[in-house]
């Protein structure tokens, strides 16, 4: 068996066991298996020398581990805070902050999960899928002052939190979700 033939096999048997260890490492599985055929690609034109190691899994373990941790190391010497981001986007004129809109969004996901299940359905209903109040009640099988009244209390509920001072906050996140 040629040395292309024993680095094939050895990545059949292996591939797995290489995979749980770069997910360990990396906690994200597409990142794992980059850092896994980055390992092997770069191994590859060595795998001779590889070989001559004695224990090639081991080996090739430890070279993952070594990409790995030299990533991070450059990875953090160009990492940027997020707070820093923002300044920098602020002081830069015609380019829109948009994180105010998405904390506005994440709050008003948060104060969603808070309402009942029957006044969240209505909003959705009614707000994202932007249907009549008499679609949404044979929906949720229920008189249309009924929809009113659960779409009412909800976004009572949302402006009392202070966030949402206006159903228009709330119907614009509603239909902008993706």
């Amino acid at each position: 068996m040629d040395s292309d033939e024993r680095f094939t096999s050895f990545v059949r048997e292996h591939t797995q066991a290489l995979l749980k260890t770069a997910y360990l490492l990396t906690r994200n599985p597409g990142e794992a298996e980059e850092l896994v055929q980055d390992t092997l690609v770069w191994l590859y034109p060595r795998w001779q020398q590889v070989e001559a190691a004695g224990n090639q899994l081991a080996y090739v373990r430890k070279a993952a581990v070594n990409r790995f941790l030299a990533g991070r190391r450059r990875l953090s010497s160009t990492e940027v805070l997020f707070d820093a981001a923002r300044e920098r986007a602020a002081d830069r004129p015609g380019v829109p902050d948009r994180t105010a809109e998405v904390d506005e969004r994440i709050a008003l996901w948060s104060q969603l999960g808070e309402l009942s299940e029957r006044q969240r359905a209505a909003l959705v209903l009614r707000f994202f899928h932007d249907l009549p109040d008499d679609e949404v009640a044979e929906v949720l099988d229920c008189r249309v002052g009924t929809v009113r009244s659960l779409i009412s209390r909800a976004l009572s509920a949302l402006r009392a939190s202070g966030d949402f001072a206006d159903d228009a906050v709330s119907a614009r996140y509603l239909r902008n979700v993706t």
